[in-house]
C-alpha cells in the first residue's frame, strides 16, 4: 500500500470518485494518473496525483500530459462525425467515392462504415515495408494503403485494427475535407484550438517538454495488480506471432514505454499517438455530446445508437462491438449505461475516454503505468449504484461499468470508480477540494 497525495477538486456529491482515485494508487499499483468527468459542459471531477516521472520523483501536475494510445481513435471518430454533419462524408457511401485509388484489389464497394468499424481485414499492411520515417510522406502512405488486399470479404467479419485504422482514417479525412487537412491539422484548428484543450496528435519538438509523463511498463511483482490475464493472447504476443502481434507492427513502433521518442511523436498516427490530459480528452467528448462541436443532432443520435450486436473478433480473439469508429459496450467491455448508448475508446495502459448520451456524462482517465504486453480483452465488472435517486443512480452505474479492456490494457484502472448521490456526504480524508472549480481556473 502507498500513501499518494492527490490534487484537484470534485463537485458536491462526487466525493467517492476522489476516494476511488486514491484507492487506485493505494491498492492497484497506479503510479501517476488523472481523471476528469463533465456533466454536460460542466466539469464535476478534475483530479490528478502520483508521479509523472518515477525515476526523478517528479509529481504529476495539473498540466501533465501523457500518450493515450488507442484512446486517440475516439477523437478521430468525432472528426469523422463533423465531416458527416457537413455533408462532406457519408458513413454508408463507398470509401472509393472520396478516395478512388482505394478501390484497388477488391475494395471498390467497401463503405466508410465498414472501414472504420474494423470489418475490412486491413489490420496488417502487406507488401511494401513502411518505416516511421515513411509516415512523414502522407502521399506515399496513401499509395501503400490503397494497394492493400482485404484479409477477408469486407463486411463478413470484424477484427480490431490497432494501428492501421488510424492511417486509413487520416487519408479518408484528407480526401473528404475541402481544405485537404490531415487529422493533426484538423484537430488543432477545429477542436483543440477552439476548445482550448490539451490534446494533440503527436508533439512538436518544442511542445510538452517536462510536462510529459514518463511511461512505465508493468514488470515482475507489479503483475499482482493485474486480473484475468488473457494468456491465449499474451503467449502469442510474447512469442512475437499471431494476428494481433502482426497488426501492432505496421510499422514497428517499438516498446510502448518509449512512445514519447521524437520519431514517433513527429508523425501522424491517428489511432495511436494522441497526447493529452484527462481534462482535455473529457472536454472533447463533452463538446461532442452537447453539440458545441459542430456535430448535428441527427449524427449525434446515430453515434448514440447501440450499434451491431457484439461479435467475435478475428484479431483479438474475443467479443467486440464497434460502431461508427467507436467502441460500444459488450460483455467483454462493459462501460456506460446499460442501454449501450455510450461511445468511446480505450487505450494501452488503462486510458479511456467516452461520452454517455443517457446520463450526459463525459469521462476520461489517463495513467502512465502500462500493462504487461498481453494485449487482450477481459471482462469488466460493474459496481452497483447505492442510490435511491434514479438520475444519479444511472450516472453511478454508467461510470462504475467503465474499465479499460485488455485489448489495449491490463490495468484495472477504473475497477473501483463510482459516484455517490448528491444527498450523500463527501468521503473524508486529505486530497482534492470539493465544490466548484477555482475562480479563473482553466479547464482546457
Amino acid at each position: 500500500m502507498t500513501d499518494t497525495k492527490t490534487h484537484g477538486y470534485v463537485a458536491e456529491g462526487y466525493g467517492r470518485v476522489a476516494d476511488a482515485f486514491r484507492r487506485n494508487f493505494a491498492h492497484h499499483g497506479e503510479i501517476g494518473a488523472a481523471v476528469a468527468v463533465f456533466d454536460g459542459d460542466t466539469p464535476v471531477v478534475d483530479l490528478w496525483g502520483g508521479l509523472r516521472d518515477r525515476e526523478r520523483r517528479l509529481p504529476w501536475e495539473r498540466d501533465t500530459i501523457v500518450p493515450v494510445f488507442s484512446s486517440t481513435k475516439g477523437v478521430a471518430a468525432l472528426i469523422l462525425a463533423m465531416l458527416v454533419t457537413r455533408g462532406q462524408l457519408d458513413y454508408d457511401e463507398p470509401v472509393a467515392r472520396y478516395w478512388p485509388e482505394f478501390a484497388a484489389r477488391g475494395k471498390g464497394e467497401v463503405t466508410v462504415r465498414q472501414l472504420i468499424d474494423h470489418q475490412v481485414g486491413l489490420h496488417i499492411l502487406r507488401g511494401t515495408r513502411m518505416t516511421l520515417a515513411d509516415l512523414h510522406d502522407l502521399d506515399r502512405v496513401a499509395g501503400v494503403l490503397a494497394a492493400q488486399r482485404p484479409a477477408w470479404t469486407p463486411g463478413t467479419r470484424q477484427g480490431y485494427h490497432p494501428v492501421s485504422i488510424g492511417l486509413f482514417i487520416n487519408e479518408l479525412v484528407r480526401r473528404a475535407d475541402p481544405a485537404g487537412r490531415s487529422i493533426r491539422r484538423f484537430l488543432a484548428e477545429e477542436i483543440a484550438g477552439p476548445l482550448a484543450v490539451d490534446f494533440t496528435l503527436g508533439l512538436d519538438a518544442d511542445l510538452g517538454g517536462d510536462r510529459i509523463a514518463r511511461l512505465i511498463r508493468t514488470n515482475g511483482l507489479e503483475l499482482r495488480y493485474e486480473r484475468n490475464l488473457p494468456w491465449n493472447q499474451a503467449i502469442p504476443a510474447l512469442l512475437r506471432r499471431g494476428q494481433l502481434f502482426r497488426a501492432l507492427a505496421v510499422p514497428d513502433l517499438g516498446m510502448p514505454e518509449d512512445f514519447v521518442r521524437p520519431e514517433i511523436m513527429s508523425v501522424e498516427l491517428p489511432g495511436s499517438n494522441g497526447v493529452g490530459s484527462a481534462r482535455g480528452l473529457a472536454r472533447i467528448y463533452a463538446a461532442g455530446l452537447t453539440g458545441e462541436l459542430p456535430i448535428s443532432g441527427a449524427v449525434r443520435a446515430r453515434l448514440a445508437d447501440a450499434g451491431p450486436v457484439p461479435a467475435p473478433d478475428a484479431v483479438v480473439k474475443t467479443i467486440t462491438r464497434f460502431h461508427l469508429g467507436f467502441r460500444k459496450s459488450c460483455p467483454t467491455f462493459p462501460f456506460g449505461s446499460p442501454d449501450h448508448r455510450a461511445y468511446g475508446t480505450p487505450g494501452m495502459g488503462g486510458s479511456l475516454g467516452f461520452a454517455d448520451p443517457h446520463t450526459g456524462l463525459s469521462f476520461a482517465y489517463v495513467p502512465n503505468r502500462l500493462a504487461s504486453p498481453s494485449m487482450a480483452t477481459t471482462a469488466a465488472c460493474a459496481c452497483p449504484a447505492r442510490s435511491s435517486d434514479i438520475r444519479h443512480a444511472d450516472r453511478a452505474r454508467a461510470v462504475n461499468r467503465a474499465r479499460p479492456p485488455l485489448v489495449d490494457s491490463c490495468v484495472p484502472a477504473l475497477s473501483r470508480l463510482r459516484f455517490t448521490p448528491r444527498s450523500g456526504s463527501p468521503a473524508a480524508g486529505p486530497g482534492p477540494r470539493r465544490g466548484r472549480p477555482p475562480a479563473g481556473s482553466s479547464l482546457g
